[in-house]
């Protein structure tokens, strides 16, 4: 008699237990999936106070006490304070279609949710509506891929739109519990946020999850990455990838190149200048504008305005005459611009000596142009403005 008042007792407290169990098990959490608790879980000497709980919420309303259990299994939705209007109407559109009446919501209304995200806590609701639905495709529908790949770089296109970093590198995983796929078109969204934020940090974490993620080196990463090291002047980092790149056989643009060669001839570095034109040229037989300036200032480094001047004329030949309004800006970059960086980068003890040479060769080189029946408009009168040069 014992043993039978004791299972009775025993078969109360699992009747509850088990109504919550069906019921929650669709509800998304933000760190991990619901797992069904053991019978060794639910006994009173592992749980004793929890026990009790449960009673007494069923004891006062089994729906009250169902709310209340909901609560404490919500997603990372929970905490999200300000959704827009159409994003949280969606949101629970969906969450009750997969959810409550167990059928799958129509596509449209996932991307609407996509397009309405305004703010990183509309991604928060994003992102749980993608964990629910990952959810529901995998245990109801039996469907094991992820989402496609069209979809995975709208949801990081969007991230980065609202300025949400962090869920946008969550994209980048390859283990994910949102069904995302990850993707180097992806991973190029932050990195072009970090190029114009001048984000070297963002660019450094975003390149760690590829590695991480097996995500293949392109072209296009390439170029994204030695602009964001250009534009932060950030040398060492350049150099780091560089090597990075051409370990894994990326076969780099054009405009990397000019990128990289130009970086090297705003910091004096004829030696890295010459190594790099050395390994475009196995690639490309012929300079871009921008190269063939670069090439020039290096000569100029050296003090060899003459064969600045020949490269110049060179590519002023294959120039379209169309296009000679980029001429006359790489002209005025030289005389105004390079100078200064060139000065930067120098110790203090040789910058007068450096200043005197840049004012010498520049105007011999240009004389040199003139000279050969180039037209070259530039007013050399800005090297005797140019703060930088003056002794």
């Amino acid at each position: 008699m014992q043993y039978l008042s004791y299972s009775r007792k025993i078969a109360r407290v699992l009747k509850p237990l088990a109504l919550i169990e069906t019921d929650v098990r669709f509800v998304s959490n933000a760190s991990h999936v619901v797992q069904r608790p053991s019978h060794r879980s639910l006994s009173h000497s592992a749980f004793p106070g929890k026990m009790d709980t449960c009673n007494q919420l069923y004891a006062q309303s089994p729906m009250t006490g169902l709310m209340m259990l909901r609560t404490n299994f919500s997603s990372e939705a929970k905490h999200v304070e300000n959704p827009t209007e159409a994003v949280k109407e969606l949101h629970g559109k969906i969450l009750d279609s997969v959810n409550v009446k167990r059928s799958m919501p129509p596509n449209a209304w996932l991307w609407s949710l996509i397009e309405n995200c305004r703010n990183e806590d509309d991604v928060s609701f994003l992102f749980d509506v993608l964990q629910n639905l990952r959810r529901f495709r995998l245990s109801n529908l039996h469907i094991h891929d992820n989402f496609n790949c069209n979809l995975c770089q709208q949801v990081a296109k969007t991230c980065v739109r609202v300025g949400a970093i962090n869920h946008g590198k969550r994209a980048l995983w390859k283990h994910n519990v949102h069904g995302l796929t990850p993707s180097v078109a992806s991973a190029h969204h932050l990195l072009s946020y970090a190029l114009e934020h001048k984000d070297a940090k963002l660019m450094d974490e975003v390149m760690k999850l590829l590695k991480i993620n097996n995500l293949p080196l392109q072209p296009g990463t390439a170029d994204l990455v030695f602009r964001i090291c250009h534009d932060t002047d950030n040398w060492d980092l350049l150099a780091k990838y560089s090597k990075k790149f051409c370990k894994a056989g990326v076969k780099l643009r054009k405009t990397t190149f000019d990128v990289w060669m130009e970086f090297a001839a705003k910091r004096g570095d004829t030696e890295s200048l010459w190594n790099v034109d050395k390994l475009r040229s196995e690639t490309y037989t012929q300079h871009t504008l921008s190269g063939a300036f670069s090439c020039a200032k290096g000569f100029l480094l050296e003090h060899k305005p003459e064969e600045a001047a020949a490269v110049i004329q060179f590519i002023c030949q294959a120039y379209p005459d169309e296009k000679k309004s980029a001429l006359e800006a790489e002209y005025k970059k030289l005389v105004n611009e390079w100078p200064v960086d060139i000065i930067k980068h120098q110790n203090e003890e040789d910058k007068k000596a450096v200043a005197a040479s840049l004012k010498s060769d520049i105007r011999a080189m240009v004389n040199a142009l003139v000279n050969s029946g180039l037209r070259v408009r530039v007013d050399l009168d800005e090297l005797n403005k140019n703060e930088a040069l003056l002794s």
